[in-house]
C-alpha cells in the first residue's frame, strides 16, 4: 500500500483516507444492522450508550499522542538536515583558505556528496532500502583533501612595535 499513498499530495491523502474510514464505518453498520434482528438485537440494545464517550477519548488520546510522535519526528529530521546544510556550506566557506587545487577538489567533493545524497540516499531512504553501513566516500576523501593541504601563505602586516603606555 505503501508509496503510493503516501506520495499524494496531502489533500488527496485525507480525501481517501476519510473515504476509506467512512466506507468501513458504513459497512460495519449496515452488518450490524442486518444481524439485529430477533433475540441478537435485544442484546445489541443492552449495549449502554455511556461506553462511547470514554471509546471516543481514548480515540482521541490515541490520534493525539501518534500525531505528537510524528511532530517530533518531522522535527528532528529538519534540524538534522538542516545541520548538515550548515556544515557543508561552512566546509564550503573555509575553503577559500585553501590554494586553488585543494580548494576545487574539495568543493567538488562537497558537490558530489550533496548529489549523491538527493539522487542516491533519500530515494533510497524514501523506498525503505537504505542502510547506514555506507560511509560517505565523498566526505572522507574532502577530510583527506583538507588535512593534506597547506593553506596559502599569506603576506603579514605590519606589527606596531609601538608598546602600549602603563
Amino acid at each position: 500500500m505503501g508509496n503510493w499513498l503516501l506520495n499524494l499530495p496531502v489533500v488527496w491523502m485525507a480525501v481517501i483516507l476519510f473515504s476509506g474510514t467512512y466506507f468501513v464505518s458504513w459497512l460495519i453498520q449496515s452488518i450490524v444492522m442486518r444481524l439485529a434482528v430477533g433475540e441478537r438485537a435485544k442484546a445489541l440494545k443492552g449495549l449502554s450508550p455511556g461506553m462511547l464517550p470514554p471509546l471516543g477519548i481514548i480515540f482521541g488520546l490515541l490520534v493525539g499522542f501518534i500525531a505528537a510522535q510524528v511532530w517530533s519526528d518531522f522535527e528532528k529530521a529538519k534540524v538534522a538536515v538542516a545541520n548538515e546544510a550548515s556544515a557543508l556550506r561552512t566546509v564550503h566557506l573555509l575553503s577559500e583558505n585553501l590554494s586553488a587545487e585543494p580548494q576545487a577538489r574539495l568543493r567538488s567533493l562537497v558537490t558530489d556528496h550533496i548529489s549523491t545524497a538527493v539522487n542516491q540516499e533519500w530515494p533510497a531512504m524514501a523506498q525503505r532500502r537504505s542502510t547506514l553501513s555506507a560511509l560517505p566516500t565523498h566526505l572522507i576523501e574532502a577530510m583527506k583533501t583538507t588535512l593534506l593541504s597547506h593553506p596559502p601563505k599569506k603576506v603579514s602586516a605590519r606589527r606596531n612595535t609601538r608598546s602600549l603606555p602603563r
